[in-house]
């Protein structure tokens, strides 16, 4: 690897209360991505909000700790929020959301500039930021966005033509998805990803469809496979390779979050 990237990871976090074994550990998409792309030997910044808890605390010392840039962290009076999550045969079920101190978060126009010193900007659909990204992508900053299962949210098609990479998540592929697929993809963003859990995942250019499979792994919490995902197949971007190999760095990556607790912390 030639050239080291930098990803600016914008929006959520949040603190994985685990409830049936009392554990918490730090993660939310952004901060996930901002984690596993400096694992891959990039850099990245996060930019959100976090309260004066402890868990406020925790987050931001966490982050710090593997090296991700947090001069863009806000901290505000209040909470920090909440995924309180249950464990059951190594998957993760996401309960109740206490957004805390995020229901505040905005983008001032210093975290733009500073945003748009970096080589990309990913998001997500909890990110509260969509209303920012035509000011963003007029920079010139390639945009990766993670809607998860929100294929008919009512933004999708504000939020898309604004979007190179739209990541979704899909249980298992059907025709009813690759017809969302391709009008996803009509509306703006170069490739458009799915990702298929145990099923691997799927990408369109517009001009072909593209499957890869999974790495088999011993699965111990399936919290953050995704993210690791989006993490592997940017930094391939960004590293000039091709949807193919993008999408193996990413289940690579997937493979290595699988076997352990938490989504990184």
């Amino acid at each position: 690897m030639s050239k080291v990237s930098r990803i600016a990871a914008v929006g959520d976090n949040c603190m994985d209360v685990y409830e049936n074994i009392g554990e918490a550990y730090p993660g939310g998409n952004p901060v996930n991505v901002a984690v596993y792309t400096m694992r891959l030997g990039h850099s990245a910044s996060y930019i959100g909000v976090v309260g004066t808890d402890c868990y406020g605390k925790r987050m931001i010392d966490s982050i710090q700790a593997k090296g991700v840039d947090i001069s863009h962290v806000k901290i505000k009076e209040g909470n920090t929020a909440v995924t309180y999550v249950k464990l059951i045969n190594g998957n993760r079920e996401l309960g109740d959301y206490e957004e805390g101190v995020m229901a505040e978060f905005a983008l001032t126009t210093e975290d733009i500039r500073f945003i748009c010193e970096h080589d990309m900007l990913v998001t997500g659909i909890w990110g509260m930021i969509e209303n920012e990204l035509p000011r963003i992508s007029e920079k010139g900053i390639p945009i990766a966005f993670d809607f998860a299962t929100r294929w008919k949210s009512e933004k999708l098609n504000l939020m898309l033509p604004y979007v190179d990479y739209a990541f979704f998540s899909a249980e298992e592929l059907t025709e009813e998805i690759l017809d969302l697929m391709k009008a996803a993809k009509s509306k703006g963003p170069k490739i458009v990803i799915v990702t298929l859990g145990e099923n691997g995942s799927i990408a369109y250019s517009g001009d072909e469809f593209i499957r890869y499979g999974i790495v088999p792994c011993e699965v111990k919490d399936t919290m953050g496979a995704g993210d690791s995902y989006i993490a592997g197949f940017i930094t391939g971007i960004l590293e000039g390779k091709t949807i193919y190999e993008c999408m193996k760095q990413g289940a690579l990556n997937s493979s290595i979050t699988l076997q352990y607790m938490g989504a990184w912390g």
